[in-house]
C-alpha cells in the first residue's frame, strides 16, 4: 500500500472538448505527484482507458457523446471500485447534477471553478474521500427538492445520531477522507468506517456524496459565499 502512495496519483480525464481538457490537464500537471495517463472525449473511451490504467481517479465530464459521464461513472464503479469517478459540471447540467449523485459519483467539481478546488478535489477522492465544490455542494442543495432532506427536515433526520457520529459527518461533509477524520478526531480508521456504516444506515443515505450533502442541509459545513 505504501507503494501505491510513493507513485503518482495516476488520473483518467474524459471531455468532449479539447479545450477543457488541455485546461485541466495544465491544472493538474502543476502538481507534481498527479499524473494524467490518459484522455477522453466520450465516456465509452474514458471507461475503456479506466479498465487499462486503472487509475486512482477519473475525471469525467457530464454530457459527453457516446456515452454520457453519469453511465461512464455506473460502469467504472461496477467494473474498477477502486478508481473514484468525479464530475465535472457546470451550472447548465441541473438536470443531470441531481442525478449523479445516485451512480456512484465521489465528488463534484465546477469546470469554471478556482483551480486549487480541482487540486483538492482529486486528491480528496483519491484518499477516499468525497469532494463536493462548495458552490456545486449549495447547487445540488437547491435541486434535490423532495430527494434529499432540506433545512429543518435535516436537522431532524441527524437528530438520531450521536455526537461522535455528527463529528465524522461534518468532516465527510469538508470532504476529508477516512484517514484524515481518523487524525482529526484521534481514532483508529477502522472505528470511522463504524461510524460511517452507522451513519448511512441511520440517515438512509447510499454513499459519501449523499451523506455530504446531507450535511452541507443541515448546517453541519459552513455556508459558502
Amino acid at each position: 500500500m505504501s507503494d501505491d502512495h510513493d507513485r503518482p496519483l495516476r488520473v483518467v480525464l474524459a471531455d468532449d472538448e479539447a479545450l477543457v481538457r488541455a485546461g485541466v490537464r495544465a491544472i493538474l500537471a502543476a502538481d507534481p505527484g498527479i499524473e494524467v495517463v490518459g484522455e477522453a472525449g466520450d465516456g465509452l473511451a474514458a471507461v475503456e482507458l479506466v479498465r487499462a490504467y486503472r487509475p486512482r481517479v477519473a475525471l469525467l465530464d457530464i454530457r459527453m457523446p457516446r456515452c454520457d459521464g453519469l453511465s461512464a461513472a455506473a460502469q467504472i464503479c461496477r467494473l474498477v471500485p477502486e478508481t473514484a469517478a468525479v464530475m465535472l459540471t457546470t451550472f447548465g447540467d441541473d438536470d443531470l447534477i441531481a442525478r449523479a449523485l445516485g451512480h456512484g459519483a465521489a465528488g463534484f467539481l465546477l469546470k469554471s471553478g478556482d483551480p486549487r478546488e480541482l487540486l483538492a478535489g482529486v486528491r480528496a477522492v483519491a484518499d477516499g474521500g468525497a469532494y463536493l465544490s462548495p458552490r456545486v455542494a449549495r447547487r445540488v442543495i437547491e435541486l434535490s427538492g423532495g430527494k434529499l432532506a432540506r433545512g429543518p427536515y435535516a436537522r431532524d433526520r441527524l437528530a438520531g445520531l450521536t455526537d461522535r457520529e455528527r463529528d465524522v459527518l461534518a468532516l465527510v461533509g469538508a470532504g476529508l477522507s477516512n484517514a484524515e477524520i481518523a487524525r482529526r478526531l484521534h481514532l483508529v480508521e477502522g472505528t470511522v468506517k463504524s461510524y460511517l456504516t452507522s451513519i448511512f444506515t441511520r440517515l438512509d443515505v447510499r454513499n459519501r456524496v449523499q451523506a455530504a450533502i446531507l450535511a452541507y442541509e443541515a448546517g453541519l459545513v459552513p455556508p459558502v459565499g
